[in-house]
């Protein structure tokens, strides 16, 4: 084993648990939006990654105002689904890939420090960098091959987020709550 999170130098355990927090706060952020543009539901993900039909270009274009009330505003349609064309797919899968595959890298360093066994290691290492895969495999199946690849994305969706739980509850045990080695012996 590399380090033992156990052992390390606080600043180490300040590291981590920092690094932990800010992924923590990072992915409820990111459950958040996914609830707000397309919930958690095969068939809802299924929805946003149908292609909109194209638009027709208008052959005039007319402007018009009308006054709203403030009380207006709160009761506009937010049950609209929010679509992903492929350009925008496109888009969040350059950007998004890259940073899961960090992540899932920074959670798989901390992953060599909690003393786990090889096998559990390398299968939670697999979890962290497989769950952004099928997430991602799923949108592109759901959005050119079938609705149920959406099934993969909540799936991988959900895994992302079990891989996390599963290193941060680890890791908080191991560096702030098991005994250390010296005091085992003394």
């Amino acid at each position: 084993m590399p380090y033992d999170l156990r052992r390390v130098d606080v600043r180490v355990k300040w590291l981590v648990t920092c690094l932990l927090a800010t992924f923590g706060l990072s992915y409820l952020f990111g459950g958040i939006m996914v609830a707000l543009y397309s919930g958690f539901t095969p068939a809802r993900v299924a929805k946003t990654y149908v292609e909109p039909p194209p638009a027709a270009t208008p052959e005039t274009t007319m402007v018009m105002e009308h006054h709203m009330q403030m009380s207006e505003l709160g009761s506009m349609d937010t049950s609209e689904t929010h679509l992903v064309d492929t350009k925008l797919l496109v888009q969040d899968t350059h950007v998004h890939v890259p940073m899961y595959g960090v992540f899932a890298a920074a959670l798989s360093l901390v992953v060599l420090g909690l003393g786990l066994s090889r096998g559990w290691g390398i299968g939670l290492i697999l979890l962290l960098f497989a769950a952004p895969w099928f997430d991602f495999a799923g949108m592109w199946l759901a959005k050119f091959v079938t609705p149920l690849g959406a099934v993969l994305t909540v799936a991988g969706g959900f895994a992302m987020g079990l891989g996390y739980l599963i290193v941060t509850v680890l890791a908080a045990r191991r560096m702030w709550f098991a005994p250390s080695p010296e005091r085992i012996h003394s």
